[in-house]
């Protein structure tokens, strides 16, 4: 380097866009300037690869794995960029590698099998694999923890439990974030059995919630589940109850509360017998009205197939 290009040289890259300003035509201090300002670059990407590389190297004992996929995409953009593809490749190889289980299922697949599980009625195994997918998602910084949760919670819900799914260490930091509060307080009212405060965070973060097909086509069941609670509790010092009170107090039609008694009869939640010319319940504690249910849903079904039949002959 000349003793003129020396002393023409300084650190800070706004000087040399000033020379080439007040250059105007291009010329030899311009050119100057043009080449410094690449050596600057090029210094400051030097000291800024050097940088990750030495946060990744203390991040080995570090165990932080959501740092380490920042630090490592960043590194693995300032090799694209300068086009040195090997350390890139291996980079890609190192983050995908982190995007896997232990033996080697992409998370992806542990939050779609989270779906299937609980479409097939599997509620612990999805509440299993949501949660997997949850915590490789979060550790990684992917957006998809968010979602991912509220399946999570979805699930926590379906499987009646008692566990507020917020008192996991993993999913605790998120209970009041903005996305996630609707589901929060849904948890909440559903563990409580309060149907009016469920129904009306239901209404109110009726987007938050409700814009998620998979969730939307889980929530039928979600209120299935809390009526039929309350409908135990209210029922439970009676041995004749009036159909219209129990349609006021869960807040559905007649029709509604009718049909979710038989399939609570069906399934031997509760033991009794409906009396529809009266309006009544009439509960039954020799367990009676049970059996007599099964028998004509037995009957129905019977009806059903002999229908079939006939019209597959007619046909």
């Amino acid at each position: 380097m000349s003793d003129m290009e020396d002393d023409f040289m300084c650190d800070d890259e706004e000087d040399y866009d000033l020379v080439l300003e007040l250059e105007g035509e291009k010329g030899e201090w311009g050119f100057k300037a043009l080449k410094q300002m690449i050596k600057i670059n090029f210094k400051l990407m030097d000291l800024l690869q050097e940088f990750y590389e030495t946060t990744l190297e203390a991040l080995k004992d570090a165990k932080n794995d959501r740092l380490w996929f920042k630090t490592n995409t960043k590194l693995g953009k300032l090799y694209l960029e300068r086009e040195e593809y090997g350390k890139l490749q291996k980079i890609l190889r190192q983050l995908h590698q982190s995007c896997q289980t232990d033996d080697g299922e992409d998370d992806l697949k542990k939050e779609c099998g989270g779906k299937m599980h609980l479409r097939e009625g599997e509620f612990e195994k999805a509440h299993t694999d949501f949660f997997e997918a949850f915590k490789n998602y979060d550790e990684s910084g992917s957006p998809r923890r968010t979602t991912c949760l509220k399946y999570l919670v979805l699930a926590n819900m379906l499987m009646k439990s008692g566990i507020n799914p917020f008192d996991s260490q993993e999913a605790k930091p998120y209970k009041n974030d903005p996305e996630i509060l609707a589901m929060t307080n849904l948890v909440s009212a559903y563990q409580n059995n309060d149907i009016t405060e469920f129904e009306k965070i239901l209404k109110t973060n009726h987007s938050n919630i409700m814009d998620d097909p998979f969730i939307r086509e889980h929530i039928e069941e979600l209120l299935r589940n809390i009526r039929t609670q309350v409908l135990i509790k209210l029922i439970k010092p009676y041995t004749r109850i009036h159909i219209p009170f129990i349609s006021k107090e869960l807040n559905i039609d007649v029709a509604d509360v009718e049909s979710l008694l038989v399939q609570c009869i069906l399934d031997n939640t509760i033991h009794g017998r409906i009396d529809q010319v009266n309006q009544l319940l009439e509960l039954d504690h020799q367990k009676r009205g049970g059996a007599r249910y099964t028998a004509l849903d037995k009957w129905t079904n019977q009806l059903n197939s002999l229908n079939q039949a006939v019209v597959s002959k007619l046909a």
